[in-house]
């Protein structure tokens, strides 16, 4: 059997920890890409070489495209070619527009759009060099859909996510390579405030946040045979949160 390898972005916690796991339970090689959380990186691979996969901690700040390079050279020096690219690393970093900073802006479009187009691209390039049609998922955010205070860069580069998605599925078909997006809601990860998202979770219809686990899930299906002819699709999985059309439609009996 040939193997199966795939990349993910931001591996090393919330979302993208749990989709490197899923990924090794369902026969995958995991490259584990990480900026700043080097020793969870590290104590992923572990968790995945335990149940028999191989693991490939490899650093990378995606807003510098040298690092890009570096990342996908390592791939390329160890014979790796990817079935998979899970572009999932993100920066969520809240800020009112009329106090946005240039840096802020900078920050937030460098990895959220600017980082999931180039790492897109250069998987896209390798994925057609080896004949070896694969999927690219995108991890984009229910944001473009709703409208949260404080969130016009963050909603905006994730907008930019979702559009990319649909554009590039339709530049890259006739290569067999499938592109689709899956948009998250409310997320229950380690990084968020528990006394500030769970004022919140009382006024979703489903009336909780999703797991790590169920939006992995659902990255699984897109990435699997029984998904082969979606492209361009996206995913939403937000328990019903942009549904709501006022806040008094609080699903109160």
């Amino acid at each position: 059997m040939t193997k199966k390898v795939a990349l993910v972005t931001g591996a090393a916690i919330g979302i993208g920890r749990a989709v490197a796991h899923e990924l090794a339970k369902t026969g995958f090689d995991v490259i584990v890409n990480y900026n700043t959380h080097e020793q969870e990186a590290r104590t992923l691979c572990a968790e995945i070489e335990n149940t028999g996969r191989k693991a490939y901690p490899v650093h990378a700040d995606l807003t510098r495209m040298e690092d890009l390079r570096a990342m996908f050279a390592f791939i390329d020096e160890r014979g790796l070619q990817l079935d998979v690219l899970v572009n999932n690393a993100g920066v969520s970093e809240s800020m009112p527009f009329l106090d946005v900073t240039e840096e802020h802006f900078n920050r937030i479009t460098a990895v959220d759009w600017r980082g999931v187009f180039f790492c897109a691209q250069l998987a896209a390039r390798r994925m057609i060099a080896a004949g070896k049609p694969g999927v690219i998922v995108n991890i984009s955010s229910n944001h473009v859909e709703g409208c949260w205070p404080n969130s016009t860069v963050y909603a905006g580069a994730k907008s930019a996510v979702s559009k990319f998605t649909k554009n590039a599925a339709m530049e890259l078909a006739r290569t067999g390579i499938r592109v689709v997006a899956v948009e998250p809601g409310y997320t229950a990860v380690e990084r968020l405030s528990t006394d500030e998202f769970d004022r919140a979770k009382e006024k979703l219809p489903l009336g909780r946040f999703a797991t790590a686990e169920e939006i992995a899930h659902a990255v699984l299906y897109v990435i699997s045979d029984k998904a082969a002819y979606m492209t361009g699709n996206i995913l939403r999985i937000d328990g019903a949160a942009t549904l709501p059309v006022v806040a008094e439609n609080d699903f109160a009996d």
